[in-house]
Protein backbone atom coordinates (compact mmCIF):
# COMPACT_ATOMS: atom_id res chain seq x y z
CA UNK A 1 0.00 0.00 0.00
CA UNK A 2 1.49 2.67 -1.36
CA UNK A 3 -0.04 5.65 1.02
CA UNK A 4 1.17 3.34 4.01
CA UNK A 5 4.83 3.40 2.53
CA UNK A 6 4.62 7.24 2.23
CA UNK A 7 3.55 7.76 5.66
CA UNK A 8 6.21 5.59 7.05
CA UNK A 9 8.57 8.03 4.92
CA UNK A 10 6.80 11.10 6.32
CA UNK A 11 8.03 9.84 9.59
CA UNK A 12 11.97 9.88 8.66
CA UNK A 13 11.70 12.83 6.71
CA UNK A 14 10.14 14.57 9.37
CA UNK A 15 13.14 13.52 11.52
CA UNK A 16 15.84 14.40 9.95
CA UNK A 17 14.28 17.56 8.39
CA UNK A 18 12.13 19.17 11.39
CA UNK A 19 9.21 19.38 8.84
CA UNK A 20 5.71 18.61 10.28
CA UNK A 21 5.14 15.98 6.83
CA UNK A 22 7.16 14.66 4.33
CA UNK A 23 6.61 12.33 1.07
CA UNK A 24 8.88 11.70 -1.70
CA UNK A 25 8.22 12.13 -5.44
CA UNK A 26 9.93 11.44 -8.70
CA UNK A 27 12.64 14.04 -8.71
CA UNK A 28 12.76 17.67 -7.59
CA UNK A 29 11.51 19.29 -10.86
CA UNK A 30 8.32 17.17 -9.80
CA UNK A 31 8.48 18.14 -6.11
CA UNK A 32 7.77 22.24 -7.55
CA UNK A 33 4.81 21.11 -9.88
CA UNK A 34 3.30 19.36 -6.72
CA UNK A 35 3.82 21.66 -4.32
CA UNK A 36 2.65 24.70 -6.66
CA UNK A 37 -0.37 22.86 -7.55
CA UNK A 38 -1.43 21.69 -3.91
CA UNK A 39 -0.75 25.38 -2.82
CA UNK A 40 -3.20 26.23 -5.86
CA UNK A 41 -5.79 23.28 -4.93
CA UNK A 42 -5.31 22.82 -1.57
CA UNK A 43 -7.46 19.46 -0.79
CA UNK A 44 -9.97 19.67 -3.19
CA UNK A 45 -10.20 16.71 -5.11
CA UNK A 46 -12.31 18.25 -7.84
CA UNK A 47 -10.02 20.90 -8.54
CA UNK A 48 -6.99 18.60 -8.45
CA UNK A 49 -8.53 17.51 -11.21
CA UNK A 50 -9.02 19.83 -13.48
CA UNK A 51 -5.50 20.64 -13.33
CA UNK A 52 -3.69 22.44 -15.31
CA UNK A 53 -5.95 23.53 -18.40
CA UNK A 54 -8.82 24.06 -15.79
CA UNK A 55 -7.66 26.87 -13.05
CA UNK A 56 -11.12 28.69 -12.78
CA UNK A 57 -11.37 30.04 -9.42
CA UNK A 58 -7.90 29.27 -8.31
CA UNK A 59 -4.98 31.22 -7.85
CA UNK A 60 -2.36 30.68 -10.24
CA UNK A 61 0.00 32.79 -10.49
CA UNK A 62 4.26 32.27 -8.64
CA UNK A 63 6.35 35.01 -7.90
CA UNK A 64 9.77 34.43 -8.70
CA UNK A 65 12.72 36.62 -8.58
CA UNK A 66 13.69 37.07 -12.39
CA UNK A 67 17.72 36.17 -10.92
CA UNK A 68 15.99 32.34 -9.80
CA UNK A 69 14.40 31.39 -13.05
CA UNK A 70 17.13 29.05 -14.25
CA UNK A 71 17.57 25.53 -16.22
CA UNK A 72 18.30 23.04 -14.61
CA UNK A 73 18.23 20.85 -17.65
CA UNK A 74 14.92 22.38 -18.46
CA UNK A 75 13.34 25.90 -17.48
CA UNK A 76 12.22 25.85 -14.17
CA UNK A 77 9.05 27.69 -14.76
CA UNK A 78 7.97 24.81 -16.92
CA UNK A 79 7.78 22.99 -13.77
CA UNK A 80 5.47 25.89 -12.83
CA UNK A 81 3.15 25.82 -15.75
CA UNK A 82 2.68 22.31 -15.61
CA UNK A 83 1.00 22.51 -12.65
CA UNK A 84 -1.47 25.02 -14.68
CA UNK A 85 0.03 28.05 -12.82
CA UNK A 86 1.87 31.01 -14.24
CA UNK A 87 5.12 32.29 -13.03
CA UNK A 88 5.75 35.97 -12.22
CA UNK A 89 9.04 36.99 -12.59
CA UNK A 90 10.28 39.80 -9.87
CA UNK A 91 12.87 42.47 -10.10
CA UNK A 92 15.23 42.24 -12.57
CA UNK A 93 18.05 40.10 -14.11
CA UNK A 94 20.53 41.53 -11.75
CA UNK A 95 19.10 43.22 -8.48
CA UNK A 96 15.67 42.06 -6.76
CA UNK A 97 14.54 44.93 -4.24
CA UNK A 98 11.67 44.40 -1.36
CA UNK A 99 8.88 46.28 -3.20
CA UNK A 100 9.62 44.18 -6.48
CA UNK A 101 8.11 41.18 -4.45
CA UNK A 102 5.94 43.11 -2.50
CA UNK A 103 3.45 44.66 -5.84
CA UNK A 104 4.23 41.25 -7.35
CA UNK A 105 1.63 39.45 -4.86
CA UNK A 106 -1.97 40.29 -5.95
CA UNK A 107 -5.24 38.43 -5.50
CA UNK A 108 -3.97 35.20 -7.47
CA UNK A 109 -1.20 34.96 -6.06
CA UNK A 110 -0.88 31.42 -5.19
CA UNK A 111 2.63 30.54 -3.37
CA UNK A 112 6.79 32.26 -4.34
CA UNK A 113 9.26 29.93 -5.31
CA UNK A 114 12.68 30.61 -3.81
CA UNK A 115 15.78 28.92 -5.66
CA UNK A 116 19.04 28.25 -3.85
CA UNK A 117 21.59 26.60 -6.40
CA UNK A 118 24.87 27.70 -8.18
CA UNK A 119 22.53 28.51 -10.93
CA UNK A 120 21.23 31.29 -9.79
CA UNK A 121 22.61 34.81 -9.83
CA UNK A 122 24.90 35.03 -6.73
CA UNK A 123 24.23 39.14 -5.68
CA UNK A 124 21.45 41.81 -5.45
CA UNK A 125 18.97 38.78 -4.61
CA UNK A 126 16.25 38.79 -1.68
CA UNK A 127 18.14 36.62 1.10
CA UNK A 128 15.25 34.21 2.19
CA UNK A 129 14.44 35.77 5.22
CA UNK A 130 13.40 38.78 3.27
CA UNK A 131 11.85 37.12 0.84
CA UNK A 132 9.75 34.78 3.22
CA UNK A 133 8.67 37.77 5.45
CA UNK A 134 7.39 40.06 2.35
CA UNK A 135 5.33 36.55 1.28
CA UNK A 136 4.31 35.75 4.67
CA UNK A 137 2.76 39.29 5.47
CA UNK A 138 0.31 38.44 2.56
CA UNK A 139 -0.11 34.99 3.16
CA UNK A 140 1.95 33.85 0.88
CA UNK A 141 3.53 30.43 1.03
CA UNK A 142 6.83 30.01 0.36
CA UNK A 143 8.09 26.80 -1.69
CA UNK A 144 11.91 26.41 -1.88
CA UNK A 145 14.15 24.45 -4.08
CA UNK A 146 16.87 23.09 -2.53
CA UNK A 147 17.68 20.44 -4.84
CA UNK A 148 21.42 20.27 -4.42
CA UNK A 149 21.82 21.39 -0.76
CA UNK A 150 23.12 19.69 1.86
CA UNK A 151 21.28 21.05 5.08
CA UNK A 152 18.27 19.15 5.83
CA UNK A 153 17.29 21.63 8.46
CA UNK A 154 18.19 25.32 7.50
CA UNK A 155 15.45 26.12 4.87
CA UNK A 156 12.39 25.53 7.15
CA UNK A 157 14.03 27.24 10.23
CA UNK A 158 14.59 30.02 7.95
CA UNK A 159 10.88 30.46 7.01
CA UNK A 160 10.03 28.10 4.33
CA UNK A 161 6.60 26.76 4.09
CA UNK A 162 7.90 23.98 2.01
CA UNK A 163 11.55 22.90 0.92
CA UNK A 164 12.39 20.07 -1.79
CA UNK A 165 15.15 18.16 -1.58
CA UNK A 166 17.23 15.62 -3.88
CA UNK A 167 17.10 12.29 -2.57
CA UNK A 168 19.91 11.29 -5.27
CA UNK A 169 22.89 14.35 -4.81
CA UNK A 170 24.26 14.20 -1.94
CA UNK A 171 22.13 11.80 -0.38
CA UNK A 172 23.09 9.78 -2.80
CA UNK A 173 19.78 7.33 -3.04
CA UNK A 174 18.15 6.49 -5.88
CA UNK A 175 16.58 9.56 -8.10
CA UNK A 176 13.58 11.01 -6.76
CA UNK A 177 12.43 14.04 -4.67
CA UNK A 178 12.02 14.88 -0.94
CA UNK A 179 8.75 17.13 -0.50
CA UNK A 180 8.46 18.19 3.44
CA UNK A 181 7.52 21.07 5.41
CA UNK A 182 3.88 22.58 6.65
CA UNK A 183 1.67 19.25 7.02
CA UNK A 184 -1.43 21.13 5.40
CA UNK A 185 0.90 22.07 2.10
CA UNK A 186 2.63 18.92 1.85
CA UNK A 187 -1.09 17.02 2.21
CA UNK A 188 -2.48 19.15 -0.61
CA UNK A 189 1.27 18.84 -2.52
CA UNK A 190 0.71 14.82 -1.94
CA UNK A 191 -3.00 14.61 -3.37
CA UNK A 192 -1.39 16.00 -6.67
CA UNK A 193 -0.83 12.30 -7.11
CA UNK A 194 -4.24 11.94 -7.83
CA UNK A 195 -4.05 14.29 -10.40
CA UNK A 196 -0.88 15.82 -12.74
CA UNK A 197 1.35 14.11 -10.66
CA UNK A 198 0.00 11.20 -11.73
CA UNK A 199 2.78 11.22 -14.65
CA UNK A 200 5.25 11.79 -12.14
CA UNK A 201 4.64 8.54 -9.62
CA UNK A 202 7.51 6.97 -8.09
CA UNK A 203 7.92 3.34 -7.65
CA UNK A 204 8.15 1.48 -4.24
CA UNK A 205 11.77 1.26 -4.87
CA UNK A 206 12.63 4.61 -4.93
CA UNK A 207 10.87 5.30 -1.98
CA UNK A 208 12.15 2.78 0.10
CA UNK A 209 15.71 3.63 -1.40
CA UNK A 210 15.27 7.19 -0.33
CA UNK A 211 14.28 6.33 3.34
CA UNK A 212 17.38 4.04 3.64
CA UNK A 213 19.57 7.23 2.11
CA UNK A 214 18.31 9.79 4.82
CA UNK A 215 18.76 7.29 7.73
CA UNK A 216 22.66 6.61 6.07
CA UNK A 217 22.78 10.14 6.07
CA UNK A 218 22.12 10.55 10.25
CA UNK A 219 24.94 7.98 11.00
CA UNK A 220 27.32 9.37 7.67
CA UNK A 221 30.74 10.50 8.62
CA UNK A 222 30.47 13.81 7.27
CA UNK A 223 34.53 14.80 8.93
CA UNK A 224 35.88 12.15 7.05
CA UNK A 225 34.29 12.50 3.85
CA UNK A 226 35.15 15.58 3.91
CA UNK A 227 38.67 14.84 4.71
CA UNK A 228 38.84 12.58 1.61
CA UNK A 229 37.59 15.70 -0.35
CA UNK A 230 40.26 17.84 0.67
CA UNK A 231 42.55 15.52 -0.39
CA UNK A 232 41.34 14.43 -3.75
CA UNK A 233 41.29 18.66 -4.69
CA UNK A 234 44.87 18.69 -3.23
CA UNK A 235 45.97 15.62 -5.65
CA UNK A 236 44.61 17.34 -8.49
CA UNK A 237 45.97 20.91 -7.69
CA UNK A 238 49.13 19.34 -7.35
CA UNK A 239 48.79 17.57 -10.88
CA UNK A 240 47.82 20.67 -12.70
CA UNK A 241 51.16 22.43 -11.16
CA UNK A 242 53.33 24.13 -13.39
CA UNK A 243 51.14 22.96 -16.58
CA UNK A 244 51.70 25.83 -19.04
CA UNK A 245 48.26 28.11 -19.48
CA UNK A 246 46.16 25.93 -16.58
CA UNK A 247 46.19 27.44 -12.96
CA UNK A 248 43.83 25.76 -10.42
CA UNK A 249 42.68 27.23 -7.15
CA UNK A 250 40.15 25.05 -4.56
CA UNK A 251 37.10 27.12 -4.38
CA UNK A 252 33.91 27.62 -1.63
CA UNK A 253 30.75 26.01 -2.78
CA UNK A 254 28.63 29.65 -3.64
CA UNK A 255 25.33 28.14 -1.68
CA UNK A 256 26.96 27.43 1.44
CA UNK A 257 27.56 24.13 1.17
CA UNK A 258 30.38 22.62 3.26
CA UNK A 259 32.29 21.51 0.54
CA UNK A 260 35.27 23.10 -1.78
CA UNK A 261 36.06 22.73 -5.42
CA UNK A 262 38.86 22.97 -7.79
CA UNK A 263 38.26 25.78 -10.32
CA UNK A 264 40.66 25.13 -13.48
CA UNK A 265 41.61 27.76 -15.34
CA UNK A 266 42.72 27.16 -18.80
CA UNK A 267 44.93 29.45 -20.72
CA UNK A 268 45.45 29.85 -25.04
CA UNK A 269 49.20 28.60 -23.74
CA UNK A 270 47.80 25.35 -22.89
CA UNK A 271 46.83 25.10 -26.68
CA UNK A 272 43.63 24.12 -25.01
CA UNK A 273 40.23 26.16 -24.61
CA UNK A 274 38.02 25.38 -21.00
CA UNK A 275 35.46 23.55 -23.33
CA UNK A 276 38.40 21.85 -25.47
CA UNK A 277 39.62 20.42 -22.14
CA UNK A 278 35.99 19.85 -20.80
CA UNK A 279 35.65 17.45 -23.64
CA UNK A 280 38.59 15.98 -24.52
CA UNK A 281 38.44 14.40 -20.61
CA UNK A 282 34.97 13.31 -21.63
CA UNK A 283 36.10 11.79 -24.13
CA UNK A 284 38.33 9.21 -21.93
CA UNK A 285 37.83 5.59 -20.93
CA UNK A 286 36.78 5.74 -18.83
CA UNK A 287 34.94 9.38 -18.81
CA UNK A 288 35.49 12.58 -16.82
CA UNK A 289 32.45 15.02 -16.45
CA UNK A 290 33.35 17.98 -14.93
CA UNK A 291 30.77 20.82 -14.28
CA UNK A 292 31.28 23.11 -17.75
CA UNK A 293 28.90 25.64 -16.99
CA UNK A 294 31.03 28.49 -16.78
CA UNK A 295 33.32 27.56 -20.01
CA UNK A 296 32.32 30.43 -22.05
CA UNK A 297 34.80 32.17 -19.16
CA UNK A 298 37.66 30.82 -19.53
CA UNK A 299 37.24 28.01 -16.42
CA UNK A 300 35.31 24.58 -15.47
CA UNK A 301 35.03 23.14 -11.73
CA UNK A 302 35.93 19.23 -10.51
CA UNK A 303 33.83 18.22 -7.82
CA UNK A 304 35.16 15.72 -5.18
CA UNK A 305 31.65 14.75 -4.62
CA UNK A 306 30.92 11.31 -4.25
CA UNK A 307 34.27 9.50 -5.29
CA UNK A 308 34.78 5.92 -4.88
CA UNK A 309 38.04 4.24 -3.90
CA UNK A 310 40.64 5.37 -5.95
CA UNK A 311 38.68 7.72 -8.51
CA UNK A 312 40.75 11.17 -7.41
CA UNK A 313 43.49 9.15 -8.93
CA UNK A 314 42.06 8.32 -12.29
CA UNK A 315 41.45 11.84 -12.49
CA UNK A 316 44.86 13.09 -11.50
CA UNK A 317 46.27 11.08 -14.14
CA UNK A 318 43.56 11.96 -16.74
CA UNK A 319 44.80 15.58 -16.40
CA UNK A 320 48.44 15.35 -16.58
CA UNK A 321 48.55 12.58 -19.51
CA UNK A 322 46.05 14.94 -21.18
CA UNK A 323 48.08 18.51 -20.71
CA UNK A 324 51.53 16.71 -21.07
CA UNK A 325 50.56 15.07 -24.45
CA UNK A 326 52.52 16.36 -27.35
CA UNK A 327 49.61 16.67 -29.56
CA UNK A 328 46.19 17.87 -29.20
CA UNK A 329 42.69 16.75 -30.04
CA UNK A 330 41.10 18.39 -33.31
CA UNK A 331 38.81 20.23 -31.16
CA UNK A 332 41.55 21.64 -28.74
CA UNK A 333 40.52 24.90 -29.10
CA UNK A 334 37.34 25.15 -29.96
CA UNK A 335 34.93 27.99 -28.92
CA UNK A 336 32.39 27.57 -25.94
CA UNK A 337 29.24 27.26 -27.99
CA UNK A 338 25.58 26.21 -27.21
CA UNK A 339 24.70 23.35 -29.30
CA UNK A 340 21.65 21.45 -29.14
CA UNK A 341 22.18 19.65 -33.25
CA UNK A 342 23.82 16.46 -30.57
CA UNK A 343 19.99 16.66 -28.18
CA UNK A 344 18.54 16.28 -32.10
CA UNK A 345 20.54 12.91 -32.91
CA UNK A 346 19.23 10.83 -30.39
CA UNK A 347 19.50 7.86 -30.49
CA UNK A 348 21.84 7.87 -32.79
Amino acid sequence: EMDDLQRAASTVIARLTGGEAGFITACCASGITMAIAGAMTGTSLLAIERLPDDTEGLKSEVIVQLGHIVNYGAPIDQSIRLAGATAVPAGTVSVTQDYHVAEAIRDRTAAALYVVAHHTVQYGMLSLEEFCEICHARGVPVIVDAASEYDLRGFLARGADIVLYSGHKFLSGPTSGIVTGRKDLVRAAYLQNRGVARAMKVGKESIAGTMAALEAWEQRDHAGIRQREEAALHLWQGALQGLPGIEARIIPDPTGNPLDRLQVFVAPESRFTAAGLASALAAGSPPVIVRNHEVERGHFFLDPCNLHAGEAEIVAERLRAILSAADRPADAMKPARKQSAGALRWPD
